[in-house]
C-alpha cells in the first residue's frame, strides 16, 4: 500500500510537471499560425494577431491575447469587422478531465465591433463561407445526436467571470447615409451553471448619456431547453427607464411593462440629434404600464394605462407586421383630450380691406386650397381596425363632449364612423370613407347633428358670432381628386339646415323694411333680426352649394333667401328678401305672405362678405311701389301716390 501511494504521488508530481511544462514546449507561433489558418477557413476572413500569444495550463488552462483583428470582406468602407485589445480566457482544468465546461474567466478588453451596411444592402457580419460550412456539417451530422461524439454540451457549460471591457459598437448604413455609435461599453455576467440564475449587470453611453442595464434570468437550462424562464429586466438613462418583468422563451417574451420618458421632444432629440418636427409645446411627459406580449411579428399590449402630458387613458393594442402590411388593432379610452398643447399656434390675423357693409361689395378671395398632389400614401401603410372613445375633446376653442369613434382601414381604404357625438348642447352622428387605393383621394361623409347651440359653436369654431339659436344639419358629401383644389372642385351632395328661436346678429331686416338707409348705417353690433325658424336644403355640384329655398319666420316679419357658394374660389353670391307681413304667426307660418318686399345682396369672400340693399330693384321703383301699395291696404284706400311721404330715401344709400 506505501508503495502504491508512493506511485501515485510520483504520477501526481508528473501530471502537475507536465502541465507547467508543457506550454512551454508548444510554441506560441504554431498556436498564432494554427488559430489564423482555421478562422481563413470557417469565415474566409484574414484574422491577424499582432500582439503576444500565451497559453498556460496551471492552475487553470488559460490562453491571453493581444491585439487582435477580423478583417471587413472587398467593397466595405472599414478594414476591419472586429479588433480586439485583448482576449483572456481560463477553463478550470480538472472539470475538463470529467467532460465538462467551465469558465473560470473570459475578458474582452477593449472590444471595438463596426458593423456596416453597403449599398447593396449587404451586412459584414455574414460569412459566406461559414454558411456552406454549416450546411456541409449538418449534412454530415444528421441523425446523430449533438452529444454522440461524447464532448461537453452547452449544457456543460458552467462561467465564472465573464467581461466587457470599455467596449465599442457602430453601425454605419451606406445605403441610407446613417452611422450610430455606441462606446464606452462595460457589462459583467454571472453564471455558475445552468440551473442557477444568470445575472447581467453593465452599461453602455449613446450620444453622450450613459445607459444602466440589468438583468436576470432564474432558469437559464429551462430557457435553452424550449421552456420558459423568469425575467426580469430594467434600463434606465436620463432620457428614458424601462421596467420587464415577466417570462422569457426563446424568441418571446411576456410580462409587466413600466416604460417613462420624462421629455418625448427630449428623448427624440437624444436618439436622432434633431429636434422633434411636431408643432406645439406638448409632447412632453409619457408614460405606460400595461401587459407586453411579445413574439416573432407580433407584439401586444394589453391592460395598459398611459399618460401623454396632461392626457390619460387606458387600452388595449396589437400589432402584427408579418404581412403584406402592417396590421394593427386596439382600443383607447381618453378621459379628456386636449390636442392645443400640439398645435401651431395661431397666426394673427390679416387686415382687411373693405367694410363689411360697403355699397359697393367686397372683391372676390383668393382661394387657398392646395394645387398640391394629396399624398394618400399613409392609407396604405397599414391595416387598422382602431375604436377610440373620448370622455371630451377640445381643439382650439372647439369643446366636444363623449364620442364614440372606430376607424377601420383595409387596402388604402378607410372608413371612420362616429357613432356617438356631443356638441355644445347637440347630440350627432357621422361617417367619413376615404379612399387612397387610386391616385388622388376620394370622399364619401355624411353628417347628421341636432339640438347644436349655434351662437357658442360658431363662436368658437370660426370667429363667427352672426347667428343665434338652435340647430340642426344633415349633410351628405361625395367627391374625388388629385389635389385639395381638384377635391372641392368635384364635390356634391345635398343637405338641409334648421335654426329654431334665434336671431340674426348685426343686421335688423324689420328696420330695413322701415328705412332702408339706416338699416346699414346705424346700431353696428346691436342689430338683429329675431325669428322663430330660420331653414333651407341645398345641393353641392362641382363644389357649387346652391339654396333656394332660404326661409326665416318670425312674427311680422318673413325673410326668404337664394343664391350659391363658390368652394372653390370660397366666395358668396346670395339675395336675402325680406318682406314685412300682417301676421302674427312664427315658428311653422307660411312664408309666402303678401308683404313689403326689399331685397338684400350678400357677396364677397368669406373672409370679407358685404351686405347692401338691392339698388338695382330701388332704381326701379320696385321696392318703393310695393311700400306703398302696403300702406295704402293698411288706411284702407289709395294715397294718390305721394300724399303720404314714405320713410325710404333712396338717396340717403349713396350719401346724398
Amino acid at each position: 500500500m506505501k508503495k502504491l501511494a508512493i506511485v501515485l504521488g510520483a504520477l501526481a508530481v508528473l501530471v502537475v510537471a507536465a502541465l507547467v511544462i508543457l506550454p512551454s514546449l508548444v510554441p506560441a507561433d504554431k498556436i498564432r499560425a494554427e488559430v489564423v489558418s482555421q478562422v481563413k477557413a470557417a469565415t474566409g476572413r484574414d484574422l491577424t494577431i499582432d500582439g503576444k500569444v500565451a497559453v498556460s495550463a496551471f492552475p487553470s488552462l488559460s490562453v491571453q491575447v493581444n491585439s487582435v483583428a477580423l478583417s471587413n470582406p472587398a467593397g466595405f468602407q472599414g478594414k476591419e469587422l472586429v479588433r480586439l485589445g485583448a482576449l483572456d480566457l481560463k477553463l478550470k482544468l480538472l472539470p475538463i478531465l470529467s467532460g465538462k465546461v467551465e469558465v473560470d474567466s473570459f475578458v474582452l478588453v477593449d472590444p471595438v465591433i463596426s458593423l456596416e451596411v453597403d449599398r447593396q444592402g449587404r451586412g459584414n457580419w455574414v460569412f459566406e463561407t461559414a454558411k456552406s460550412e454549416a450546411k456541409s456539417a449538418e449534412t454530415k451530422t444528421e441523425g446523430k445526436s449533438a452529444d454522440s461524439s461524447g464532448g461537453a454540451t452547452l449544457s456543460d457549460i458552467s462561467l465564472g467571470e465573464v467581461r466587457i471591457d470599455n467596449g465599442k459598437l457602430t453601425f454605419v448604413d451606406a445605403k441610407a447615409g446613417t452611422r450610430e455609435e455606441v462606446d464606452a461599453i462595460n457589462l459583467g455576467i454571472e453564471l455558475k451553471n445552468l440551473d442557477t440564475p444568470l445575472k447581467a449587470k453593465g452599461g453602455l453611453r449613446y450620444h453622450g448619456k450613459v445607459i444602466d442595464i440589468t438583468a436576470d434570468l432564474s432558469k437559464p437550462r429551462a430557457l435553452i431547453e424550449g421552456a420558459t424562464s423568469p425575467l426580469d429586466l430594467s434600463v434606465a438613462a436620463d432620457t428614458v427607464k424601462l421596467a420587464l418583468k415577466g417570462q422569457a422563451s426563446l424568441g418571446a417574451v411576456e410580462g409587466d411593462l413600466d416604460l417613462t420618458v420624462p421629455s418625448v421632444r427630449g428623448l427624440v432629440l437624444w436618439a436622432t440629434g434633431k429636434p422633434l418636427d411636431a408643432p406645439g409645446s406638448g409632447l412632453e411627459t409619457f408614460a405606460v404600464k400595461g401587459k407586453l406580449a411579445a413574439g416573432g411579428t407580433k407584439v401586444a399590449l394589453s391592460q395598459a394605462a398611459i399618460a401623454l402630458d396632461a392626457i390619460k387613458a387606458t387600452g388595449d393594442f396589437a400589432v402584427d407586421t408579418g404581412g403584406a402590411r402592417p396590421s394593427l388593432k386596439g382600443k383607447l379610452d381618453v378621459a379628456a383630450l386636449d390636442v392645443n398643447p400640439y398645435l401651431p399656434p395661431e397666426q394673427p390675423a390679416t387686415a382687411k380691406s373693405g367694410g363689411g357693409g360697403s355699397a359697393g361689395g367686397g372683391a372676390a378671395g383668393k382661394s387657398d386650397w392646395s394645387d398640391e398632389t394629396i399624398d394618400a400614401s399613409g392609407l396604405k401603410a397599414a391595416d387598422v381596425d382602431f375604436a377610440l372613445s373620448l370622455g371630451s375633446l377640445t381643439v382650439k376653442k372647439i369643446k366636444v363632449g363623449k364620442s364614440a369613434l372606430r376607424v377601420v382601414l383595409v387596402g388604402g381604404k378607410m372608413t371612420a364612423d362616429l357613432s356617438q357625438f356631443e356638441l355644445y348642447q347637440g347630440s350627432g352622428k357621422g361617417k367619413v370613407m376615404l379612399d387612397g387605393s387610386q391616385p388622388g383621394i376620394g370622399l364619401d361623409a355624411t353628417f347628421q347633428l341636432k339640438n347644436l347651440a349655434a351662437e357658442p359653436f360658431l363662436a368658437d369654431a370660426a370667429g363667427f358670432d352672426r347667428i343665434a339659436g338652435t340647430g340642426a344639419f344633415d349633410i351628405q358629401v361625395a367627391g374625388r381628386g388629385k389635389s385639395e383644389r381638384a377635391l372641392v372642385s368635384s364635390l356634391s351632395g345635398k343637405g338641409a339646415v334648421t335654426f329654431l328661436n334665434g336671431a340674426i346678429k348685426g343686421i335688423n331686416l324689420a328696420e330695413m323694411v322701415r328705412n332702408v338707409g339706416s338699416a346699414f348705417t346705424t346700431g353696428g353690433g346691436t342689430q338683429k333680426t329675431d325669428f322663430a325658424e330660420l331653414g333651407g336644403t341645398f345641393t353641392i355640384t362641382n363644389g357649387i352649394v346652391t339654396n333656394k329655398d332660404l326661409a326665416l319666420k318670425s312674427p311680422l316679419l318673413r325673410v326668404e333667401g337664394a343664391g350659391t357658394v363658390e368652394l372653390p374660389p370660397r366666395t358668396v353670391h346670395y339675395r336675402v328678401t325680406p318682406k314685412a307681413v300682417a301676421s302674427l304667426e312664427g315658428q311653422g307660418g307660411k312664408s309666402d305672405l303678401g308683404g313689403v318686399a326689399v331685397p338684400v345682396i350678400v357677396e364677397g369672400p368669406w373672409e370679407n362678405l358685404s351686405f347692401r340693399p338691392d339698388l338695382e330693384a330701388l332704381a326701379k321703383g320696385k321696392a318703393q311701389e310695393a311700400l306703398q301699395g302696403a300702406i295704402d291696404k293698411k288706411l284702407g284706400g289709395s294715397t294718390g301716390g305721394s300724399n303720404i311721404p314714405l320713410p325710404i330715401n333712396p338717396g340717403s344709400l349713396f350719401g346724398r
